[in-house]
């Protein structure tokens, strides 16, 4: 690692290892990223090229996700945990353009994150950042922070964006997902964006999925593409709101969204979102 790349890194930043949010930033075309991210990035660009448009219907999904929610759903806070760093259209920038003073709470576990979430996404009362982690849900509902700023009599929209998918099987997600859900009011929302092995469905794009997966258990040391069951079982007890579990582009797509082309990532993306009844 050149020694002025070491030097630009805050202070607390392991640069040795891979971290998920700055891969994820990398493939977004963002700055926060270091040699050992590029390096896992460009492994996984030789499995899957259009990885980057993946990343961008994803932040694509999220906007629309969140402009719904603020919008006709009438949602007037939100926990969005696994939040990366920040980029363009970050969800209290949306939600806030619908609804000035909606609330908004970033979760995330990497530390790269705080350092620039906390100068760039906390930027009023109304919105903030802590550092916790997904694996703890208790924790996380029981923040001070977030207590602060969730009412948990009032509906609440979860945001979980490309994160189940790094959680291993034998740490339960679904679990975790059903302790989150638990906590939150009636009315609530919650949506979700995972990578998708669509077997059967699609051999080729079921291989791809594979090798992805492989990389990243040898790099990130997580990551699982999971079958269209296994997603949808996030969502038990919940009504998903039309049009169901899809590829990324497919949910309610906008005209001002890029148009993603059908390339192998397309079926391995995939999101859906639901209202707790």
């Amino acid at each position: 690692m050149p020694e002025n790349e070491q030097e630009r890194a805050p202070q607390g930043i392991d640069i040795t290892r891979p971290s998920v949010s700055r891969v994820y930033d990398f493939m977004l075309g963002g700055k926060d990223n270091y040699e050992i991210d590029r390096h896992v990035a460009q492994l996984a660009l030789k499995v899957a090229p259009d990885a980057p448009e993946a990343a961008r219907s994803n932040r694509q999904f999220l906007r629309r996700t969140v402009r719904h929610l603020a919008g006709e759903a009438g949602i007037r806070q939100f926990l969005d945990i696994g939040s990366g760093l920040p980029t363009q259209g970050n969800v209290h920038e949306v939600a806030q353009a619908i609804t000035p003073g909606a609330r908004v709470v970033y979760v995330d576990h990497d530390p790269i994150v705080l350092v620039h979430g906390r100068a760039l996404l906390a930027v009023d009362a109304s919105t903030t950042v802590i550092e916790a982690d997904i694996r703890e849900p208790e924790a996380i509902l029981a923040h001070p922070d977030v207590r602060g700023l969730i009412d948990f009599t009032r509906p609440v929209g979860l945001l979980l964006f490309g994160i189940l998918h790094h959680l291993a099987d034998d740490e339960d997600p679904g679990g975790i997902v059903a302790r989150l859900m638990a906590a939150l009011a009636p009315g609530s929302h919650l949506a979700i964006s995972h990578f998708h092995n669509p077997g059967r469905a699609h051999p080729e794009v079921a291989e791809q999925a594979r090798s992805a997966e492989k990389i990243f258990n040898e790099t990130l040391g997580t990551g699982r593409w999971r079958t269209r069951e296994e997603i949808l079982a996030y969502f038990d007890g919940l009504e998903l709101l039309e049009p169901g579990l899809v590829p990324l582009p497919e949910w309610r797509p906008d005209r001002g969204d890029e148009q993603a082309e059908l390339g192998i990532t397309y079926h391995t993306f995939v999101g859906a979102v639901a209202r707790k009844p």
